[in-house]
């Protein structure tokens, strides 16, 4: 039985919230101590690179072209691969939490992941 790919933000996490936790930011979240999130994995590596985050800054205005950057980072990036197939199975026996510290819900680049590894459980199916 296939579970979920969730995202979530590491401020809203609950105690409660189950399923297997990766946070897929490059920087650690402020003002929160390591043992507060219970983290399962920290994938830096599949995270957008110094550069094309600080050029983001999460302005919604560039969010287009931000996904696009973030989306060839990923196609060009041997680590994304590696993960999405490491979620893939991890999926089979739990859900799988995406946690990112940025503001928005939907301007964000762990949506961007989310997607682009969405797409790639399909190709893999095909």
């Amino acid at each position: 039985m296939t579970r979920e790919l969730k995202l979530l933000r590491v401020y809203d996490l609950g105690g409660d919230v189950q399923g297997y936790r990766v946070l897929v930011d490059r920087l650690w979240p402020r003002g929160l101590r390591k043992e507060a999130l219970r983290l399962d994995r920290w994938a830096k590596e599949v995270a957008p690179s110094s550069e094309l985050r600080k050029w983001f800054a999460h302005a919604e205005e560039r969010f287009d072209a931000f996904a696009a950057a973030y989306r060839s980072e990923l196609e060009g990036n041997p680590n994304a691969e590696a993960f999405t197939k490491e979620m893939a199975a991890l999926l089979e026996k739990e859900d799988v939490l995406l946690l990112y510290a940025a503001k928005s819900p939907a301007c964000n680049h762990a949506v961007v992941l989310r997607g682009w590894m969405l797409e790639q459980f399909g190709r893999r199916r095909e």
